[in-house]
């Protein structure tokens, strides 16, 4: 399984950015795939995930309202489409996988249950 993360760059703040996650190696309606972002000198944090069937998505407090996340399953792909960003939203962005070979709600809950890793994409905000 690969994920190939991309979008990222350097934007104002206020404007809004579309992240793309590119999974290969296995389809999302066995995949769950989560958002992270990790600031520097910061720990890795969850912002958004979609479960495998499509039909849960969660978002971090921090996030609400302002992020949308949401899949092209033909293209195997999932976007985070960023809104009113912020300069505390400068991050590495990064999303991340737990496939378990059926369609579910179920969304990890820790970091630790997503198995494969993208490599990540710099998304900096200036004020």
């Amino acid at each position: 399984v690969q994920l190939q993360a991309s979008g990222g760059g350097l934007v104002q703040a206020g404007d809004s950015v579309r992240l793309s996650c590119q999974v290969s190696g296995t389809t999302l309606d066995y995949t769950a795939i989560g958002w992270f972002r990790q600031a520097p000198g910061k720990e890795r944090e969850g912002i958004s995930a979609i479960s495998s069937s499509g039909g849960r998505i969660k978002y971090a407090d921090s996030v609400k309202g302002r992020f949308t996340i949401s899949r092209d399953s033909a293209k195997n792909t999932v976007f985070l489409q960023m809104g009113s960003l912020k300069p505390e939203d400068t991050a590495v962005y990064y999303c991340a996988a737990d496939p378990f070979g059926t369609t579910s709600d179920y969304i990890p809950r820790e970091k630790y249950e997503y198995e494969y890793w993208g490599q990540g994409t710099q998304v900096t905000v200036s004020s």
